[in-house]
């Protein structure tokens, strides 16, 4: 069925009940998630602590109002000025409703990602072999960057090495693209092997990984990783059948790179983090990947990018 390419704009203010009354389609276009999906995120907000604000006499920010509040601040680059003006609050309520939410939502992690059991192993495993035709592999892993302003502490560090500051970000995910592992916050410097090393992942990658694979790019090869299936270099000295290991290699790794592309072009508010401490930053970029997961498995399609949605040159190497 066609829709209208009528853009919908939204301008509540005091109204901003009315949000909860659009129907799906638009209600999925500004916040990015169905009603179904508000509701699982609104029940488990709930469940770990988020309540009613009271400041200064004024009225309570009601709790589903702050999860809108929490959708439409990661969804979209609005400033705090903007949202005060959309929800109709102060700007220093708006700023401590979303702080609320993330240091809520960091807490959530087991909700939405966790390393898969034995049986879902073996479903990925079989998956990546029809996929790639490569076999023991359960996942793909890669880094990528999180654009942010110079922090005030250590702001050198942050400068990567495509010139702009940056946080990194960690992921490992599943055949379908949905995150099994992540590690968010080092220094747009790091290199990604580097980063693997400090993650915890790394700690207790023998346990987690038994006798299965990842896949990953060239910044992997070592000994450091030997669960880490990586593509060999083009020497010019290459034979056909490395050649055609390299192309299956790459035919399972883009699936981590589409789930970054997709993540940022959802969530847009990882484009460009901007007057942010660093832990809040790394909270945003959690609560990302989380929403990510969560919205996992609609049947939506990107209205921007129908045959994927770009990287956006936040590879890192």
């Amino acid at each position: 069925m066609l829709r209208s390419t009528q853009r919908v704009i939204m301008n509540t203010g005091t109204k901003w009940e009315v949000m909860l009354d659009m129907d799906d389609y638009t209600f999925a276009h500004h916040f990015r998630v169905t009603k179904p999906q508000f509701d699982y995120l609104l029940m488990k907000l709930q469940e770990n602590g988020i309540t009613k604000e009271h400041s200064q006499g004024l009225p309570p920010v009601p709790v589903t109002k702050k999860v809108l509040m929490f959708l439409w601040y990661m969804a979209n680059q609005n400033s705090f000025r903007e949202m005060s003006v959309k929800f109709d609050v102060s700007q220093s309520s708006a700023h401590r409703v979303i702080l609320e939410v993330l240091n809520i939502m960091s807490t959530m992690g087991q909700h939405f990602i966790y390393w898969p059991n034995s049986c879902e192993k073996a479903a990925s495993a079989a998956a990546f072999q029809r996929l790639c035709g490569l076999n023991g592999i359960i996942g793909a892993i890669d880094g990528c960057h999180i654009r942010v302003e110079r922090p005030a502490i250590r702001g050198g560090d942050y400068m990567n090495r495509k010139s702009f500051y940056s946080v990194l970000l960690q992921g490992i995910v599943d055949e379908r693209g949905r995150f099994i592992d992540i590690f968010a916050g080092p220094p747009g410097r790091v290199h990604d092997a580097r980063m693997l090393r400090s993650s915890n992942f790394y700690t207790t990658w023998q346990e987690k990984m038994g006798a299965y694979s990842l896949l990953g790019d060239s910044a992997y090869i070592g000994q450091d990783f030997p669960f880490v299936i990586t593509p060999k270099r083009d020497n010019g000295a290459l034979t056909e059948e490395d050649q055609q290991q390299n192309a299956n290699i790459s035919r399972g790794r883009v699936i981590v790179e589409n789930a970054f592309g997709r993540m940022k072009c959802k969530w847009r508010r990882l484009r460009d983090l901007q007057n942010t401490r660093i832990d809040a930053m790394v909270m945003i970029v959690m609560a990302a990947c989380f929403l990510h997961n969560m919205c996992f498995g609609t049947s939506e399609m990107c209205q921007e990018h129908p045959h994927g949605c770009p990287r956006q040159g936040d590879e890192n190497e």
